[in-house]
């Protein structure tokens, strides 16, 4: 936070030596007559035309970064994603929805897959291919079906973390097709209240762009930028909130299981305890691992960003142009997410895997050594107790 109000005085005291500098020229210029124009002044004329030009290209957003790096990793993500969800589709659409947990599975896997399908509108905006038609497209819709589809998965995120804690900490409580019918009802219930959340961001960016350069806070009305504030700060409080449950579930998940380690530490070798107790580490760790390499840096950018749109006269070109890198940046490790959640499917869900092993005709027992589940406790009696399809 140091960092970033250091940053900003020193550009605002660049800007305005700027100004300075653009308003003693223009008074110079004012007040000489036509017939005292010397050489000189004609070459200071010149140096300052070149200043200013090279100022706005330096605020450009149309850098390597923009226009080739992130498409070019876009386009990676896009590739691989859609294999990689789409067999996670394939596979989880083939198992009954007996449990919570393969209820939130599925609706991940219907967010990542339409996340992913947004990517080519990006590639395209971004590396300056698309039209000024697609661009508007990329801005009012496919822009926001993104961010809808990312605070899915991360509310699904935090429901599977409590529903898994819950099956820890109290393995007797059973399922019935009441609870998983309420489930359903909260799961369409999340749809319709993030897409009613996000409509008027597709409907209030409205705008006609001035010319073929222009963003996509340009194309918002007033009303439409006050509004995507809001949801920004809504959708702060959704991912702070579940983060805050991921990271108490699996303390607790983890805390509940290591006493079930040490409860049959008589009946288990030591080696054996060793290698269950490291399983449990390397899944806990990996739903976290996700959460804050994918989520926890475009969370801490997205606020200045979405600021310096939507107050624009607070906010400088050189600002602007950083808040956008760094939040496009972060971005990028969000939409990894959608490539890592198959990998999370095979970890944490042994119906997936068992599935996924029967449609590839594969023998479980090949990939033995890749089934690091939690479901597994040292006794064998609690493996059916808490297991997480259950």
């Amino acid at each position: 936070m140091f960092t970033f109000i250091l940053v900003r005085n020193r550009l605002v005291e660049e800007d305005h030596q700027t100004e300075k500098y653009i308003k003693t020229e223009l008074c110079v210029t004012a007040t000489l007559q036509p017939m005292e124009l010397t050489e000189g002044t004609s070459l200071s004329l010149v140096n300052f035309r070149n200043l200013t030009n090279s100022s706005w290209q330096g605020c450009s957003r149309n850098n390597v970064l923009k226009t080739t790096v992130f498409p070019i990793l876009y386009s990676l993500l896009f590739l691989l994603g859609i294999i990689l969800n789409g067999l996670a589709a394939w596979v989880f659409f083939s198992i009954q929805s007996r449990s919570h947990f393969i209820i939130y599975l599925k609706n991940i896997v219907v967010a990542d897959i339409l996340m992913t399908l947004t990517f080519p509108f990006k590639i395209l905006a971004d590396s300056n291919m698309a039209s000024v038609s697609l661009r508007i497209f990329v801005c009012r819709i496919s822009s926001v079906v993104f961010y809808l589809t990312m605070y899915i998965s991360i509310l699904f995120f935090g429901f599977i973390s409590i529903d898994r804690c819950k099956k820890t900490l109290y393995p007797f409580a059973g399922t019935c097709p009441k609870k998983l019918a309420y489930r359903k009802l909260l799961s369409v219930g999340i749809w319709v209240a993030l897409l009613a959340l996000s409509l008027p961001n597709m409907i209030l960016t409205s705008q006609t762009p001035k010319s073929d350069q222009f963003s996509c806070s340009s194309l918002k009305t007033e009303l439409g930028l006050k509004w995507h504030e809001v949801v920004n700060h809504v959708c702060q409080v959704i991912f702070w909130g579940n983060l805050v449950a991921v990271v108490v579930c699996y303390t607790l998940i983890t805390k509940e299981l290591f006493k079930s380690f040490a409860r049959t530490r008589v009946l288990n070798t030591a080696a054996g305890s060793q290698e269950r107790k490291k399983r449990v580490r390397a899944n806990v760790f990996l739903v976290l691992a996700v959460f804050f390499i994918c989520f926890v840096p475009f969370h801490f950018a997205r606020v200045p960003y979405t600021l310096s749109q939507t107050r624009e006269h607070h906010f400088n070109c050189r600002q602007k142009l950083v808040f956008f890198q760094v939040k496009e940046s972060t971005l990028w490790l969000s939409s990894l997410n959608s490539l890592l959640d198959p990998l999370i499917y095979f970890f944490l869900c042994t119906s997936f895997r068992d599935s996924l092993f029967k449609i590839l005709r594969l023998s479980p027992g090949m990939c033995g050594a890749l089934q690091l589940s939690t479901d597994t406790p040292a006794d064998s009696n609690l493996v059916g107790n808490r297991s997480t399809q259950t």
